[in-house]
């Protein structure tokens, strides 16, 4: 197969376009500006908020101008990750995708399929002129992937449409109608640096290869943790031996389970042996323990150059903030007709040292608020007991259920009648925009779906091409099944 003959051919197109266009959260310029001259040359009404959301609107085609105006939305950001041995600049480079079987990938980074394919199917639709529909608007959202800022700076009054279908989900075949809450905590722990004592060998250990993933969609799914299996070492460690922490670096999103990541320790010349021998017993201890979910992992000790130590103190305290603090699966849904589905959770997500401090960030999930806060509050007690100065960002609601929402009943029954099977209607665990929309908009009707990805947020991302297919024939069906304005 190649690129060429890939289908729906209107799709693929946008979205080789939108992978030549640095997007990285946060850094969605070109991409505004892209969607800005794109909707104004194609003669549509265009608006950028003050936020930077995009809205480009089409109106209905003959005989469909009283329906109900259906909102199209996806977020213009994507997660920036690489294999460590790739050279590319996410600020400049265009992603590179091939053709891997059925699917579609990328050349060492992220696809950016996540929420990218959402915006094309979007594009595709503002461009076609054989398709059937009601009046339409096109939302893209910026910096969905780290603080949701789009969807939060976005004021009443800027959609104006009835029912809104967010295409920002990565399974082909289930509707989502509710997500999960989400909040982020920080943990800073303000360090002292001094000379390492007379007589000690500085180390340096790493882990690469794990498989990592969403921290919502995938945190069920028992993959290692790169901060988790570093800060386990070391914390036993610390029983053996004087171990004076240098560094602790792994993790880059607040949504993405850490892949990789790497300490300095300084021990004393005579347990160096001991460490190396310890660090292989962990190492295939772990192996053994993630056999199934982590299978191409990497473990690595050698010696490296001196530096400067952090102070005992604020070192033993951030170990053993590592080993104690929550991570993964904390509760599954009690309703029975949910119980497959993760209630709340929590994933430490990156750890970053400098000169003066140790920065840790976690990001907690629950689609049940009261247990949020209480996941919230475990974690950010778990880190103020070892000293740490602790900030929790406001974050986002969670997205309840519509009772007898008239999108769901057309989304499923259009799906029924295309493709003979019953769609699965489920909540998710990943926080979507929806949840933010339904503060500001509480009479919007939504659902959310998209075609199949895989190994979302890191460099084994994937699209599964025929999913794309039948996305796009779902969408046409549900566009010329919207009702008439009452």
């Amino acid at each position: 197969m190649n690129k060429s003959d890939l289908k729906p051919s209107g799709v693929f197109k946008q979205f080789a376009k939108i992978n030549e266009i640095p997007r990285p959260s946060k850094r969605e310029e070109k991409m505004i500006e892209y969607l800005k001259s794109w909707g104004e040359n194609h003669g549509l009404s265009t608006d950028v908020d003050e936020t930077g959301n995009v809205i480009i609107r089409k109106p209905a085609t003959p005989g469909y101008e009283n329906r109900k105006t259906v909102i199209l939305q996806s977020h213009m950001d994507m997660v920036c990750d690489k294999l460590v041995d790739v050279e590319f600049d996410f600020d400049n480079d265009a992603i590179r995708t091939y053709i891997d079987g059925e699917w579609l990938t990328a050349e060492g980074t992220t696809l950016g399929a996540d929420d990218g394919i959402g915006c094309a199917i979007e594009l595709a639709i503002l461009e076609s002129d054989d398709i059937e529909h009601g009046p339409i608007e096109c939302v893209f959202t910026r910096d969905e992937e780290t603080q949701l800022t789009g969807a939060s700076g976005m004021k009443a009054g800027f959609m104006s449409g009835d029912m809104l279908i967010n295409l920002d989900s990565e399974d082909e075949g289930q509707i989502f109608v509710s997500c999960a809450g989400g909040r982020t905590t920080t943990a800073v722990f303000d360090i002292i640096r001094e000379d390492a004592p007379d007589g000690y060998f500085f180390i340096e250990g790493s882990i690469k290869g794990l498989v990592g993933g969403h921290s919502g969609d995938d945190i069920e799914k028992k993959r290692a943790n790169a901060i988790k299996i570093l800060g386990r070492f070391l914390y036993k460690e610390m029983a053996k031996t004087d171990l004076r922490l240098v560094s602790f670096n792994s993790g880059k999103m607040h949504n993405a389970i850490p892949r990789d990541g790497r300490f300095v320790i300084a021990v004393p010349n005579a347990d160096k042996e001991m460490i190396r021998a310890d660090w292989n017993i962990h190492a295939s201890e772990v192996e053994d323990e993630f056999h199934v979910s982590d299978v191409q992992m990497v473990f690595n000790m050698e010696s490296t150059d001196g530096d400067k130590v952090i102070d005992k103190s604020s070192s033993d305290k951030f170990i053993r903030s590592i080993q104690a603090v929550d991570n993964g699966v904390f509760a599954m849904c009690q309703d029975e007709a949910l119980s497959w589905m993760v209630e709340t959770s929590s994933n430490v997500a990156s750890v970053i040292t400098e000169s003066d401090k140790i920065t840790v960030v976690a990001s907690q999930r629950s689609n049940v608020m009261s247990n949020l806060d209480n996941q919230c509050n475990t974690v950010k007690a778990t880190f103020e007991l070892a000293g740490a100065k602790v900030i929790q960002n406001d974050g986002y609601p969670a997205w309840k259920m519509r009772a007898n929402s008239e999108l769901t009943k057309i989304t499923s029954d259009t799906y029924r009648e295309l493709f003979g099977k019953e769609p699965l209607v489920k909540g998710i665990h990943a926080g979507l925009e929806c949840g933010l929309f339904s503060e500001r908009y509480p009479n919007l009707d939504m659902v959310s779906f998209g075609p199949t990805l895989r190994f979302v947020h890191t460099p084994e991302e994937r699209l599964l091409i025929p999913t794309v297919q039948m996305v796009w024939d779902h969408l046409l069906a549900i566009l010329k099944r919207i009702p008439e304005k009452k």
